[in-house]
């Protein structure tokens, strides 16, 4: 169970994001942060391995606070993120028997959709707004919450796991209600002042007959 609860930590953690993901294990393990990694997964301490990963999250993170470029880089990672993120879960438990690595690979395959979809929302809101700074805080806390499941999760794997599972589900509400609030905006629906939708008034108001003319 530890060693599945690190396999699913990992991939969730790669479904926000790989290269992030894949240069912090190789550091960290290259400099001993963690405890030694398995063996199918020690290739990632390579000098190589490190500069091309934390590149690949160099060029990610100008492209993701680059309005119109945000979502095609997002959309196109969906091919990406999920297969890698299975391969890397089954390479966590590649010593165990066939059933635990088919698991690990197809829970951390299918968590790996979740937190990409739920990242992909959120992308879609934001650029849709053309908010660069909104782009830069949300990268800057993507990295801290990938940071911290692939850094706790070998000491603290179910908790690590339980509560990056909680913040998913909140950070899906949030992905909701911003793109719903934006669709609102953008669709005429909603404006944030009171009045601005309603009907034009004339100068004098529309009265019933009186009594004289009657």
């Amino acid at each position: 169970m530890k060693a599945l609860a690190i396999a699913l930590g990992l991939a969730y953690a790669a479904g926000l994001n790989l290269y992030a993901t894949v240069g912090l294990l190789g550091l960290a393990g290259r400099l001993g942060w963690l405890g030694p990694l398995p063996a199918n997964l020690l290739w990632l301490t390579d000098t190589w391995v490190i500069a091309i990963a934390w590149l690949l999250f160099l060029v990610e993170f100008v492209a993701t606070v680059t309005p119109g470029v945000s979502t095609g880089w997002e959309t196109f990672h969906s091919l990406v993120r999920p297969p890698a993120a299975a391969v890397i879960a089954a390479s966590v438990v590649w010593r165990d028997d066939a059933h635990m690595i088919l698991i690990a690979a197809l829970f951390g395959g299918v968590l790996a959709v979740i937190t990409h979809t739920a990242k992909l929302g959120l992308r879609y809101a934001l650029d849709s707004s053309s908010a660069p700074r909104a782009g830069i805080l949300t990268n800057l806390a993507e990295l801290a919450l990938v940071s911290a499941v692939v850094l706790l999760v070998w000491q603290y794997p179910i908790p690590t796991l339980l509560v990056a599972i909680a913040i998913l589900v909140g950070f899906v509400v949030v992905a909701r209600v911003v793109l719903r609030v934006l669709r609102q905006v953008f669709t005429g629906h909603w404006m944030p002042g009171c009045g601005l939708l309603q009907e034009p008034r004339t100068g004098t108001a529309a009265v019933g007959p009186t009594e004289d003319e009657d």
